[in-house]
């Protein structure tokens, strides 16, 4: 499928005398330029034969990924309580965070008015694991496990402060809302594998940590001005998986089938009059939903799943809407030719009460992540599929609130903070970046968060720089329109 061809020959009239005198302009410049006028949009040798949709030129090289799992901890992670061991704080327990340190950082009103910056060090116990060495706390002793298996990254960073544009940013390049997010530009530019199953799906698991967590929007996996086709599909954690997939009651397969089939000769002949490609992109999301009313079930079914795999990701496997539960189920999705599947775990905001939260969330996730990358190695899966867990900002070495040796709070800090990756493409066994003593700065091989979708982007054989839409008279890319570049001293 070319989409370019999809689109002029979807123009509605007022575009096609609107554009006719750029499309003689260009016609002619391909005439001057000769065979190099179709370099951009030849078929990529790259490409998956059996892929559908797509840009032509896509892969732009040959992708060390074929698919990716994001488990995203939205509410921000404690960096400094489970990847960036810093010992010296110890000795500095309840002194002021310097202001050489703070340098006049911007400050959340969570904090800003506090009277002083008190420090607290973890309260966790520190081990080195793997031939690396990676420091990890007490909260995650089976991410330990895995020292060897994934690529530790301590030196993101990030402009934004606040949880809302924060997450917008990192999920799709801008702090403002209206931009695709990432699985829609994978969607856009790589295609789907399968015909039976959404590009991109979401699930949005439990969680027991803080209750009171942030809310996330479907605007997180929405496709902004691409295509609606092209955004997530997300899974609900109870009921039907998708709304509506289900048929009324009174209904079969086969008067839903004559429905459609009617529905779909009404929608052909708006196409075929005004040309809107809306229109022909509602005709395939009705043709999508009802091949899902048979693959969703069938995907959503562990009876197939051995004992031993359902004890791996741990006693909440077969708890629907679990965390545990929908990594398992990431691993089906995969294994089914989903391209792109998200997980967003919410309740990692622990301004407060990190001595009980934490510890909760950090068990939500910690065995079940472990299982995921065991399960996808056992399967000779993990070598092209990328797994990618972080979230969107770090937590202060100040406390925010009471202080105690046994109990504190840590506010927003978006000047570093840590993520692992594993599989496709990514160098396992590798530690990436530091930071100061207070797990403040940065102090060697930044990372922005737009270098990091450069590198997931990468691994799926995407240059960054390559990937746009135009958009309001921009060619706009994920990645900004800043100079960044994907994390070679992380790429196998």
């Amino acid at each position: 499928m070319n989409d370019f061809h999809d689109y002029y020959s979807a123009m509605t009239r007022r575009h096609f005398f609107g554009q006719g005198a750029l499309g003689l302009g260009t016609a002619a410049l391909a005439s001057l330029m000769g065979e190099q006028s179709h370099a951009a949009t030849a078929d990529s040798k790259f490409a998956q034969p059996d892929r559908i949709g797509g840009l032509p030129s896509l892969p732009h090289f040959a992708p060390t990924a074929k698919r990716a799992i994001y488990l995203f901890m939205a509410g921000a992670p404690s960096q400094i309580d489970f990847f960036d061991h810093k010992p010296k704080l110890s000795e500095m327990f309840d002194k002021d965070l310097p202001e050489s340190v703070r340098n006049g950082q911007r400050l959340t009103t969570m904090t800003s008015k506090q009277k002083r910056f008190p420090l607290a060090p973890s309260k966790f116990k520190f081990a080195q694991h793997g031939k690396s060495g990676a420091w990890m706390s007490e909260l995650l002793p089976y991410t330990a496990k895995m020292a060897d298996d994934i690529a530790i990254v301590k030196s993101l960073h990030t402009e934004a402060i606040n949880h809302d544009p924060a997450i917008t940013y990192i999920c799709t390049g801008s702090q403002l809302p209206g931009r695709p997010s990432l699985g829609s530009w994978l969607n856009y530019g790589l295609g789907s594998l399968n015909s039976d199953l959404p590009a991109f799906m979401v699930m949005t698991p439990t969680w027991t940590g803080r209750k009171q967590a942030q809310a996330i929007y479907n605007r997180l996996w929405g496709s902004g001005f691409l295509p609606t086709k092209h955004q997530g599909v997300a899974l609900r954690r109870s009921g039907d998986p998708v709304l509506f997939l289900s048929n009324p009651d009174g209904v079969s397969t086969e008067v839903r089938r004559r429905m459609l089939d009617s529905l779909g000769r009404l929608n052909q002949k708006t196409f075929e009059q005004v040309g809107d490609p809306a229109t022909q992109a509602r005709i395939n999301q009705y043709e999508m939903a009802f091949k899902m009313q048979s693959s969703v079930p069938e995907l959503m079914e562990l009876s197939g799943e051995t004992k031993s795999t359902l004890e791996m990701y741990g006693p909440d496997a077969e708890k629907p809407g679990t965390f545990a539960h929908c990594a398992l189920m990431a691993r089906r999705m995969v294994e089914n030719d989903v391209r792109f599947v998200q997980l967003f775990h919410r309740g990692w905001d622990q301004h407060g009460n990190i001595a009980k939260d934490l510890p909760n969330q950090a068990r939500d996730v910690d065995q079940a992540s472990w299982a995921l990358i065991q399960d996808l190695k056992q399967r000779d899966m993990l070598k092209d599929t990328l797994v990618v867990w972080g979230g969107e900002f770090g937590r202060t070495a100040y406390c925010q609130g009471k202080l105690t040796r046994e109990n504190y709070g840590r506010d927003h800090h978006p000047r570093c903070f840590s993520i692992w990756m594993a599989g496709g493409g990514i160098k396992p066994g590798v530690v990436h970046g530091e930071t100061d003593d207070f797990s403040y700065n940065v102090t060697e091989n930044p990372v922005h968060i737009h270098d990091m979708n450069a590198t997931i982007l990468n691994c799926l054989g995407i240059d960054h720089r390559r990937l746009s839409a135009r958009f309001q008279g921009l060619d706009v890319r994920l990645t900004g329109v800043e100079d960044h570049h994907p994390v070679k001293e992380i790429l196998a």
